[in-house]
């Protein structure tokens, strides 16, 4: 057997620098990801809010749409309350064309009962993030304001 056959079979495994520069690697590849999948929650909750906001908006608009053709307005089984031809701002308005609020806490406005707040659980702002809908007014649409910015 000749030296450099006796190198191969000796030779097994990684050496320890080699070791080291992976793992030095690997720490500074996790250092930059990290962040990134941190604010991924933030961003999730934000988009939850923004996609409520607009099934706010379809529902709405649904139910007008069946208001302008004259007939009752009835969705998934439900009737709905309506005023000035959109939803009302009441739990058997706006609130009985959404098939899911489940993550939403719906709050009364005491002092303007045509607004409703929908704030979204959990989260360090979740008392200001969240939807507004404000009921439709004589010759005018509902308002839906959409809170994600503190999300």
């Amino acid at each position: 057997m000749n030296k450099a056959q006796n190198m191969n079979k000796a030779q097994k495994g990684f050496t320890l620098i080699e070791l080291v520069v992976v793992i030095t690697i690997l720490g500074i590849l996790a250092a930059f990801a990290f962040p990134r999948f941190a604010s991924l929650e933030v961003e999730a909750r934000s988009a939850t809010v923004d996609g409520f906001g607009g099934s706010l908006r379809a529902g709405s608009a649904l139910a007008h749409s069946l208001d302008l053709v004259g007939a009752a307005v009835s969705m998934e089984g439900n009737v709905i309350t309506m005023a000035f031809g959109y939803p009302a701002g009441d739990v058997g308005g706006i609130d009985a064309t959404l098939s899911d609020t489940s993550g939403f806490t719906r709050t009364d406005d005491a002092a303007d009962p045509m607004t409703v707040t929908f704030t979204r659980d959990g989260g360090p702002g979740a008392a200001t993030c969240g939807v507004i809908y404000l009921e439709a007014i004589a010759n005018g649409a509902p308002t839906v304001t959409i809170n994600s910015g503190t999300c």
